[in-house]
């Protein structure tokens, strides 16, 4: 019963196949190689758009270095404040940006509240010299609750950026989940809302550990940039066919819809057996591959006894993660478990 993490998930066989069929002969370096263009032209089918892409191996290194090519080292970043790039990335933005701010917001179940944000860009002032103007605005889908911005969300948010000169970043990490979610196009949940930058996650829905930072419309023209950005920060690694052959593995014939929607369902299996007690509810809704659920000392430490593997998240909940390989036999379980415990 490992609900642990995403991360802790095995990579998909399809992507291990992809990496050994790359694994034969020779072939250009640091991104020349049929497996990276390969891997630009399906992003570019999938968000129907002229696209530029970069793969990393890390959500922090992709988002550090996103953030990096939208902010200045004098500006700040506004996000939530349970955004992954405040909680978990041990200050990369701030260190691949030379040392911008993050603003924090706040906004139910890790969504960035629209009045917050209208808030805090009443205040902006740039010309200010005592001021750290918001230059960015990073929002992340799933968010960290487990819960997606729906296509109307984000271009609320991204208009009132965009209309105070802001730029907007995308945490994808789980962009899949929050596909399969909320049931819009890649194209319409990003650029065609307003996002100039995404950071578009696989390690999470099944890769080995693969990320890509795309870049749209105008954002292009810094793709020079951040490829010296990378090199720089080392993130340029010389066998860059074997990141590209796994994001191509996960995006031919729908393969990362295919596993996030499994993880989905999973999710909302869970959901349901978990809610049958009267004394159990939900932190946030189960938008995602992931269940909050607020459970009693007694029957957590339980379920820990008898083989479950789930973590307190700061709010007190407990977080289940389902990801692409949870199986009926994990659910089921669960559920065996709850009847014993009842």
């Amino acid at each position: 019963m490992d609900f642990s993490s995403d991360t802790s998930a095995p990579a998909h066989p399809r992507i291990l196949e992809a990496l050994l069929a790359a694994n034969s002969g020779m072939a250009p370096s640091y991104g020349a190689d049929q497996f990276s263009a390969r891997a630009v032209s399906l992003l570019r089918d999938i968000f129907e758009t002229d696209l530029e892409a970069y793969l990393v191996s890390s959500g922090t290194a992709a988002n550090a270095l996103a953030l990096s090519l939208l902010c200045p080292p004098h500006g700040a970043v506004i996000c939530h404040r349970e955004a992954h790039i405040e909680r978990d990335e041990r200050g990369a933005p701030e260190f691949f940006t030379g040392g911008a701010k993050l603003e924090l917001l706040g906004g139910d179940h890790a969504k960035i509240a629209p009045d917050e944000l209208r808030a805090a860009l009443a205040h902006r002032n740039p010309s200010f010299v005592h001021e750290t103007p918001s230059m960015a605005l990073s929002i992340t889908n799933l968010t960290e609750s487990g819960t997606a911005y729906s296509v109307d969300q984000v271009r609320e948010l991204t208009g009132l950026a965009k209309a105070s000169g802001l730029a907007v970043h995308m945490d994808g990490a789980r962009f899949g989940n929050a596909i399969c979610s909320t049931g819009a196009s890649p194209a319409d949940l990003t650029w065609k809302s307003g996002v100039d930058v995404l950071t578009f996650g696989a390690t999470k829905g099944g890769a080995l550990g693969c990320e890509a930072i795309i870049l749209f419309g105008d954002m292009r023209a810094k793709f020079a940039e951040l490829q010296a950005r990378a090199k720089r920060a080392g993130h340029m690694p010389a066998k860059m066919r074997f990141m590209s052959a796994q994001m191509c593995a996960f995006l031919e014939n729908g393969l990362w819809l295919e596993l996030a929607g499994q993880a989905n369902f999973a999710a909302v299996r869970l959901a349901d057996i978990l809610t049958r007690r009267p004394d159990v509810t939900l932190e946030h809704p189960v938008e995602g591959n992931e269940v909050f659920a607020n459970l009693p000392d007694e029957l957590f430490k339980s379920l820990q006894n008898a083989g479950l593997k789930a973590y307190h998240w700061l709010n007190g909940s407990v977080r289940f993660v389902c990801n692409w390989s949870t199986s009926d036999e994990q659910i089921e379980e669960i559920r065996q478990n709850y009847a014993h415990f009842g």
